[in-house]
């Protein structure tokens, strides 16, 4: 087995899986490296909106197709629940001849300071997560990917990738999705939470194609100035103000947090000019859920994994890697424009950040990354 120096204090932070907000910082012991298995330790990691989407979907709701939730991925049912995070890891032990100590990947780890992963298919792009309670989740969530063989990493943009990538492909999947769909016949997408950083993805995206429906960005009031800024959307609507939109353009919402009374007012103002209504998020965990009966059509879900697994088998997993490479580097230079990067370190840190997110405290001008 080797192993280096890499293995200062070790931590990792508990979630209550009922009660979100409930955390707490854990030590973690360094555990037993069973043969084929490494240790990573955690090089830098984002906590945004979408990590508490994870936390609100951490109990099996179906979206696997199985009994399994987010919580799934890094904690036993039994246990405390383990938020995953998107960042970039070191090897700091190994017991597998395939993945040497010190080689880095991204991917997605849980909010700890060290993880233990059990690599399988190594390659020398990356390697899949073998662990068994992990086997029937979606390839997405288990692929690690040598920092050194990703076409599309530049390191200029090595702090924006955990902010920003995993949520860009949400919103590049959403936007396939609409023109696969013909944009569901709407003249214009409303796109809830404009601010948010799958939003920003998807707009980017939209503002590709040349033309198509106009994209309107609904947010805050407090928000509405930042949202104008970026240059992304075609309009941008307080959410005070949905009452004052042409009620008779034929639309489709894309709701990134999943804020129900958001919801009922573009459903009950809008009604039957509705065409969809998507749901990508859920970041307002603690806002009622019942709006009571609502105009328009049913909301639906977007699950992205679910949405690249279906475009890796239509175009292959290289085909889909390309694409996603040539959309990501037309917007990763963009980023730094776009937010500055917050970065704080240490356990108490990571702890004082997820608290922050849980409870909607955080810069939509900023991204949040965490130095274990």
């Amino acid at each position: 087995m080797r192993e280096n120096a890499m293995t200062d204090q070790r931590w990792a932070i508990d979630i209550d899986r009922d009660t979100i907000a409930d955390a707490r910082i854990v030590e973690e012991p360094q555990a037993d490296l069973p043969e084929g298995a490494i240790e990573v330790k955690l090089d830098l990691y984002a906590m945004t909106a979408n990590n508490v989407t994870y936390a609100v979907f951490g109990k099996p709701l179906g979206l696997f197709g199985n009994d399994q939730g987010y919580w799934d991925f890094f904690a036993e049912r039994e246990a405390p629940g383990r938020l995953p995070v998107w960042g970039f890891a070191t090897v700091s032990r190994s017991n597998h001849p395939d993945v040497p100590v010190g080689t880095q990947y991204y991917g997605y780890y849980p909010m700890a300071s060290h993880a233990l992963l059990h690599p399988g298919r190594v390659s020398a792009n990356g390697f899949t997560d073998t662990t068994p309670r992990r086997a029937t989740l979606p390839i997405i969530y288990n692929q690690y990917q040598r920092l050194d063989a990703l076409g599309d990493y530049r390191a200029e943009h090595h702090d924006y990738w955990p902010v920003f990538r995993p949520l860009f492909l949400t919103g590049w999947l959403i936007a396939d999705q609409l023109e696969d769909e013909g944009d569901y016949a709407a003249q214009q997408i409303l796109v809830a939470s404009a601010s948010s950083k799958t939003a920003i993805g998807l707009a980017h995206a939209l503002k590709q194609r040349g033309s198509g429906p106009q994209v309107v960005g609904l947010t805050s009031g407090g928000n509405a100035a930042y949202v104008e800024s970026l240059g992304l959307y075609d309009r941008v609507v307080a959410y005070d103000d949905i009452g004052a939109m042409d009620a008779s353009v034929p639309s489709a919402m894309v709701d990134m947090a999943g804020n129900p009374k958001v919801a009922a007012a573009v459903h009950n103002h809008f009604a039957d000019a509705l065409k969809a209504s998507i749901v990508v998020g859920k970041s307002h965990w603690d806002a009622n859920d019942d709006p009571g009966a609502i105009a328009g059509p049913p909301r639906q879900m977007l699950f992205a994994p679910g949405r690249s697994e279906k475009r890796i088998a239509e175009w292959g997993p290289d085909g889909f890697r390309q694409k996603l490479e040539a959309a990501w580097l037309g917007f990763a230079d963009l980023a730094p424009k776009l937010l500055s990067i917050d970065k704080r370190q240490g356990a108490e840190a990571a702890l004082a950040a997820y608290a922050e997110t849980v409870a909607g405290k955080a810069d939509a001008r900023t991204g949040l990354v965490i130095i274990p």
